[in-house]
């Protein structure tokens, strides 16, 4: 059964963030055992994938796919933001920094595998998606490349602001993102260096996968 609506394109919130010194196990077990499982349980969330740096910033990066991106601001999703649980409110004000989060539409997605080496490379300007098209399709021949996708910002006028923003005092956000995924994490690093090359001016980060979630724990 496909997991999205045909015509219509997936939603993706991508977020990327550090911790505050010293609040990594309190960080560590709301993510893991709370944070994840009440996201995924939300109707119209596909997968939540999460991951750590092995090179760039910030140190944490995950995303979750949507059947759209109306589904980030519908009322079961945003009840969840605007009645935060006492841990999130925790997190939220205390030990999340540096919050780049953006709500996408996945535009492009080219491969029938995910992997566990990520590059993600963000744009603070609109790219040409056309030549992005041509990289992707370009990394694709590399048998240690298990996909690559395209996401653009939706509008953010669109999404309001939720209490749990609020907390954490306002996000920065991309215009766009080159998520590329690859067996292992030594290719995502090749990957890396030869997308660092064609894309000076983008910020950029390598990550490996933590865990993968997806609704009722279904495989």
């Amino acid at each position: 059964m496909s997991e999205t609506q045909p015509g219509v394109a997936p939603g993706v919130l991508a977020i990327f963030n550090n911790v505050a010194p010293g609040r990594e196990a309190e960080f560590e077990e709301w993510f893991q055992h709370e944070h994840l499982a009440e996201r995924i349980a939300v109707p119209g969330f596909l997968i939540g994938r999460r991951h750590e740096a092995i090179a760039g910033q910030p140190r944490y990066f995950n995303f979750y796919l949507t059947q759209s991106a109306q589904v980030l601001k519908s009322p079961d999703y945003l009840d969840r933001l605007d009645q935060p649980t006492p841990m999130t409110r925790t997190v939220m004000s205390e030990i999340f920094k540096d919050m780049i989060r953006t709500v996408c539409h996945r535009t492009f997605r080219l491969g029938a595998m995910r992997g566990t080496g990520v590059v993600a490379l963000r744009f603070g300007d609109r790219p040409d998606e056309s030549m992005l098209k041509v990289v992707i399709e370009t990394l694709m021949r590399d048998r240690a490349v298990a996909c690559g996708e395209i996401w653009r910002a939706a509008d953010p006028r669109e999404f309001p602001v939720s209490e749990e923003e609020r907390l954490r005092g306002g996000d920065r956000r991309i215009e766009a993102c080159l998520l590329v995924e690859t067996l292992r994490v030594q290719d995502a690093q090749a990957v890396a260096a030869a997308l660092a090359q064609e894309f000076p001016r983008a910020e950029m980060g390598v990550y490996r996968l933590l865990c993968e979630i997806r609704p009722g724990g279904t495989m």
